[in-house]
């Protein structure tokens, strides 16, 4: 039997897969904080809603007039934060995708190199002992005198 296969560059191969898990928990990551904050927009939607749909009634003095407006312009401040937070989370979570996704090709690549070489590996191992076979069997033959 032949000396077993050895991928040289295995240690190599563990780093990228370490880097595609930190992309893959990168990715989980900003998806949550999008997902968060997707969730933070639509609160402060439904409150602005509400309280514009609410009014300041009819019997308001001008103080309730003027404390409604400026809950409404407050709210509607934390509205446009919260729109812009989420567009900045949406670019992060498209940049950890696309690092994921690169980091699953390099490991990949690595991969289908290291199946590549150990076919390789196999075959020159095969006919190194069919080459073997052949020469025991070729010493042991003994013709026959008729």
């Amino acid at each position: 039997m032949g000396k077993p296969f050895v991928f040289r560059l295995e240690k190599v191969l563990e780093y990228r897969r370490q880097l595609e898990d930190q992309a893959r928990m990168a990715l989980a990551n900003a998806q949550a904080r999008h997902k968060a904050q997707e969730e933070v927009l639509r609160d402060v939607e439904t409150r602005l809603a509400e309280h514009v749909d609410q009014g300041f009634g009819a019997t308001a003095t001008q103080a309730d007039i003027w404390l409604w407006m400026q809950y409404r312009q407050a709210l509607e401040r934390d509205f446009v934060a919260a729109k812009v937070e989420l567009q900045r989370l949406a670019l992060i979570l498209q940049t950890r995708r696309q690092e994921a996704v690169l980091r699953s090709r390099e490991k990949k690549l690595l991969e289908k190199l290291k199946d590549r070489q150990a076919k390789k590996h196999n075959v020159a191992e095969n006919l190194a002992e069919q080459k073997e076979f052949d020469e025991m069997s070729t010493l042991r033959y003994e013709p026959k005198d008729t």
